[in-house]
Parts: structure tokens; sequence; C-alpha cells
């Protein structure tokens, strides 16, 4: 098998869909051995933050001199990022190898009468073939969806759990309500295996509570306000941690803090990693699509934020880091998200938005997403002159909370290429565009800006 056809091969196993339970992951890692079992695997779970706070703990690793495995999803700037040794990406040959070991897996199950196993399972069991037979010190595995019933939770004996930011997301799978949706992330906390964890929200806290109680894992919680933040600006972020001193991160976003404290304790708590090294990894940690600066002159940023806890971080950033200037959206987002939400976090301050429509078959079409949001910019700013005094989240808008100025433009670009363009021409050289809404595009905008 060679690449193409391990592609291919991916596609057409692609067309099943997914099904959430373990039953047929267990079934084909039985097939390959159970080789899960004899790796060091940090399992991570969340709703938000699990990228950055990986990729702390992978450069962290690394520093320290492991062999480090990555596997997170889903890829956004080339398929093979999905699975990491070192911050290198699965090569081609790599890939068509593995593939064609785990495809004889799924061949001897369907002969014996099971089903054929989904995407995500292939390829989290590459994943673990791929760590086992390059002799990884360390994995890191980032569940796909939930936890409890995710693929990757057949793992029986993590070196510890870790579980991000959890907010209401993937509801249609796991649940209604955000104490749902955290049994179901928590579902990752194992018997006797440490759990690290942020200070959630109270129904997020005690679902986390009683699962680590439930399974006798001692619970570690990551405490940010006791966290000093030195300076913040758009390169970097420099705060006085309580157990480690100064620390710089160059990921920036309101956001990271906490991130990089709840990798800190991971680090520090589990892993007795070094300060020196810990504080030098993080320094020099970098994670693509997570506000991240991609041009200048007019600044234009992209970010990941595709659900309401995201969206209003990144809000908060943007009223942080560009009080009272306009700024220009790039706005896709998928259909199965809160698209509304999102749009109410952001919209308040918009001085333009142009709406695209992401390469993904859930993608909503840039045409309803641009109807949505003017709809909710009429609202926002008719509620902004009945209460000019103070409108809630538009305080820092371009307009602040005292005089009016014309509604945003709300524009339906036909390509990505179109919506980058009429950014940069509606945008000042002194102004800030933002892309942002979903992974599944950044790297289109990406390669855009660079071709030009």
């Amino acid at each position: 098998m060679n690449y193409e056809q391990a592609r291919a091969y991916a596609v057409n196993v692609s067309r099943s869909g997914s099904i959430l339970g373990l039953d047929s992951i267990e079934n084909l890692m039985h097939e390959l051995g159970d080789i899960q079992e004899r790796l060091k695997i940090i399992h991570i779970a969340g709703t938000n933050g699990k990228g950055s706070t990986g990729a702390y703990l992978e450069r962290v690793l690394i520093e320290a001199g492991y062999r480090v495995g990555r596997y997170s999803s889903p890829a956004v700037f080339d398929p093979m990022e999905v699975w990491r040794i070192n911050l290198q990406s699965m090569s081609h040959e790599e890939y068509a190898d593995i593939m064609e070991q785990v495809k004889c897996a799924c061949d001897r199950m369907v002969e014996k009468g099971m089903e054929h196993p989904t995407i995500f399972e292939v390829e989290t069991a590459m994943a673990f073939l791929y760590f086992y037979q390059k002799k990884c010190d360390y994995v890191l595995l980032e569940v796909g969806m939930g936890g409890r019933t995710d693929a990757t939770n057949l793992i029986k004996k993590p070196v510890c759990s870790v579980i991000t930011s959890v907010s209401m997301d993937h509801m249609q799978f796991l649940g209604n309500t955000l104490t749902e949706i955290a049994q179901a992330k928590a579902g990752i906390i194992k018997k006797d295996c440490p759990v690290v964890t942020i200070l959630q929200k109270a129904e997020a806290m005690v679902a986390i509570e009683s699962e680590a109680e439930k399974q006798h894992a001692r619970l570690y919680t990551a405490d940010v306000s006791k966290v000093t933040v030195e300076t913040e600006t758009l390169k970097e972020i420099r705060f006085d941690h309580p157990g480690l001193g100064t620390v710089t991160t160059r990921l920036t976003g309101t956001y990271q803090v906490e991130n990089c404290c709840l990798a800190v304790t991971v680090l520090k708590e589990i892993l007795g990693i070094a300060d020196r090294i810990i504080i030098d990894g993080i320094k020099n940690t970098v994670w693509p699509g997570r506000f991240e600066v991609i041009g200048e002159q007019p600044l234009f940023i992209i970010d990941g934020a595709h659900n309401e806890d995201a969206a209003l971080q990144l809000s908060a950033s943007v009223e942080k880091y560009f009080t009272n200037i306009p700024i220009t959206y790039i706005i896709g987002v998928l259909a199965d998200k809160e698209h509304k939400k999102v749009l109410e976090a952001m919209l308040p301050y918009a001085g333009a938005a142009f709406t695209v429509t992401p390469d993904n078959p859930r993608a909503m079409k840039a045409e309803e997403l641009a109807s949505e949001a003017e709809a909710i910019v009429a609202r926002l700013w008719k509620e902004r002159a009945g209460k000019p005094e103070k409108v809630q989240g538009t305080e820092n808008s371009p307009q602040g909370a005292g005089g009016m100025e014309p509604l945003p433009k709300v524009s339906a670009c036909s390509s990505m290429k179109e919506a980058v363009q009429l950014a940069l021409e509606h945008t000042k050289k002194d102004g800030v565009i933002l892309a942002f809404g979903s992974l599944s595009y950044l790297k289109e905008i990406r390669q855009i800006m660079q071709s030009d």
C-alpha cells in the first residue's frame, strides 16, 4: 500500500460516519496485540484548551529528553500533523505502512463477522501502533469527542488524566447540560490514576470530583487565582507562578495562562519535571491557529474559536488587546456548532464581517451565516441605541457604549480568497482582521496570505 492508496482507503472508511462506544476499538486493538497497554499515556479531554495544553506538555517533555508521541485531531494545516513524534509529523511512507497494518487487522475483524471500525477508530489504532513501534517514552493522547465513550478511552492505566476547560459543545452526543457534558469528559478518569484539571464552573467541578472519588483517583486542581500576570502583549504573556516564579509563554490570548497552569501542574506534580526545564519548555512552545498573527499592516490574526466558551475567551482577548479599534471579521462555522452564541459574543466588536463556507460537509453556508449575523447586529445596535449608557459586552467595541455609528457591514463571500481580499481592502493599515469560527478553514486563509 502506498500513500495514495492509504488515503483512498481512509476516505472510503470515513463514509461510514462515527459511532460512540468502545467495543469496536477494543476488538481492533486486540487484533493488534493490545499494544496500547504498553505505552505511558497522558490522556487529555475537555471542550477548549486541549491543543494548547498538549503543546505545552509536548515541548517540555521533549526538552526533558523524552521521545514524545502526540495524537491530536482534527488536522488544521496538514493531514499528517494528527500523529507527531518530537514535533515531527508522520511521513507519507510511515502513514502508508501503519495504515496497511491497521487495514489488515480491520479485514480480520470483518472476516470474523464484526463491523468494520470507523475512521476515528482506525486513526486511533494507527496512533497506538505508530508510537509503540517508534518506542515513544510518553504519548499525549487527545480525546476526539467527549471522553467516556470516545475510542481513545479504551486505555486502562494512563500516567494521568487531564481535563481542560469544560463548556457546552457536541450537545447532540454528550447531553444538553453542563453536568452531562462534564460527566462524559470525566469518563476518562481511571481507577487509582491521578487526574488534573482547572477550577471549573460549579456543575462541571462537581461531576469531575464525583468521578474522581468514585475511581479513587487523586484529583489535582490548577488554581489560576494564585497567578499574577505581569505583562501581556500580542507577542507574549509573562506571569508569576507560585511554584515556578516568572513564566513566559508565546501563546497569547487571555485563556492561555489557564492552559499553561494546567500543564505546569501535570509536569510538576505528576511527572516531577525540573522547574528550569518547565520554564524553558513553556517559553519555546508554539501552537499554530490559536490567536496566531499571520500578517501585519493590517494585523491579521487567525483563531479556532468555534463554541460559546471559546468565543467568550476570544472576545475577552479582543477587548484587552484592541480596545476601541474596529475589527474586521472573517467568519466560517460548522452548522452543528453554537454559531449563534459565537456571533453574539463576537459581533459587538465588529467593524465589518465577511462570512465564508468552510470546506467541510458540516459547514454552514456563508449566505445563511451572513443573514444570522445581520439579524444579531441589528438587535445589538437597537439595544445599544435604547440603552446608550451601558450595553453589556459593548463597552470597548469600536463605537463604545455612548456614540452610535452605522451598522457594521456584513457580506457573504463566494470564496476564501474573496473574503481575504475584501477584508484587506476594507481595513486600514493600523486596523485588525480576525478570522475565526472553525479550525477547518484556517489552513486556506493562511495559504492565501502566504501566497500574497
